[in-house]
């Protein structure tokens, strides 16, 4: 069912320092800065050969990354994502199956403007897993 990674996300608590570490010091293509309000954070993604990082930094006191970056002040990885082919059959086969779909469990758009979900993590090893239409 799931296909390519998409990227793993890391938060980071100051997103412009992040960026030109990775820039620098990595030597790696670095996109602009977005603000995806809807999911309450500001997001830079890093372009990989095979696949994707992105920096997360809170947007507004709602954020669930404030929360992430209280319990984790230096950051750390905060979500992978994987891509499916059809979002919605992927999780009504997860709900069958026990899965927890966070928030309503109906897709927002995400910052690639295609429709995204995410998965409890106590239901994969610890791990919060956001899956998106390819």
């Amino acid at each position: 069912m799931i296909g390519r990674l998409n990227h793993v996300a890391i938060a980071v608590p100051d997103l412009e320092a992040a960026a030109a570490q990775y820039s620098g010091a990595l030597g790696a293509k670095v996109g602009a800065v977005q603000d995806e309000p809807e999911h309450g954070v500001r997001v830079i993604f890093i372009e990989l050969p095979n696949t994707k990082i992105e920096l997360l930094h809170p947007l507004g006191e709602g954020s669930p990354i404030a929360g992430f970056l209280e319990k984790n002040p230096s950051g750390g990885i905060h979500h992978i994502c994987y891509e499916v082919d059809d979002i919605l059959a992927a999780r009504d086969r997860l709900q069958a199956e026990g899965a927890r779909v966070l928030g309503s469990g109906e897709p927002k758009i995400g910052a690639h403007g295609k429709p995204v979900l995410f998965l409890h993590p106590k239901d994969f090893t610890g791990t919060l897993i956001e899956l998106e239409q390819a």
